[in-house]
């Protein structure tokens, strides 16, 4: 009777195994959004059983612009004869047209970021917690809206370094957050020429190089 029981106990756990890993397979597919004649996909938001997209991923995919006139966002389509083929087709070398434009925008938004802890060490003005926090917000949207706009071989392999690009510039605004709570002066070269700060600086600018060079190098700065 007990081995009997053993050997229920034993199947009824791998069964409860096997529907949680069927859980967590199909709980890690996100919808995302292709638009036929344009590169790249975008990721959709599911809220009771309906699907959103952000209005800016939206413009990006159609190549359309966005205008704001008092509560009213407009979106403006290009003409139809003007998206016939995708600058880039996936498969071909070279970086997407997407990718390559959110690429240089969130390597602008980290720039705005180091130039901000610079120059409050350097002028010895702080900058707030909350301010370093909705930059981080900034900054991590623009490297999902990259990293989801990569749609060739070059795109994908230069999308860590966007990754690295952002780690290593969240490294150094934690270490001015860290400093400025323990000093109520920071010396003006302990950020101004730091390894972390260089490094930071010649991963913005190579990524750029590289992204009008159209083709992709590895660039161990950016690591």
């Amino acid at each position: 009777m007990k081995t009997k029981l053993s050997v229920i106990s034993i199947l009824w756990t791998a069964l409860l195994m096997l529907q949680q890993s069927g859980y967590s397979q199909t709980a890690q597919k996100e919808p995302t959004l292709t638009i036929a004649g344009h590169a790249g996909e975008a990721p959709l938001l599911e809220v009771n059983g309906k699907l959103y997209i952000e209005v800016q991923t939206l413009a990006r995919l159609t190549q359309g612009t966005l205008s704001f006139k008092a509560d009213q966002t407009i979106l403006t389509l290009p003409p139809a004869d003007a998206n016939v083929q995708p600058s880039t087709p996936p498969g071909e070398p070279g970086f997407s047209k997407a990718f390559a434009q959110l690429g240089i925008e969130e390597m602008s938004v980290i720039r705005e970021w180091r130039s901000a802890v610079v120059t409050a060490v350097q002028n010895n003005t702080p900058v707030s917690e909350d301010w370093l926090s909705a930059q981080h917000r900034l900054a991590e949207k623009g490297l999902g809206l990259a990293s989801a706009a990569a749609s060739t071989e070059d795109d994908r392999n230069a999308a860590p370094l966007l990754s690295g690009e952002f780690n290593n510039m969240q490294k150094l605004s934690d270490l001015y957050l860290s400093v400025r709570k323990q000093a109520a002066y920071i010396s003006p070269d302990t950020f101004g020429g730091s390894p972390l700060e260089q490094q930071i600086l010649n991963c913005a600018r190579d990524f750029v190089a590289m992204t009008q060079n159209h083709a992709f190098q590895d660039q161990p700065g950016c690591r």
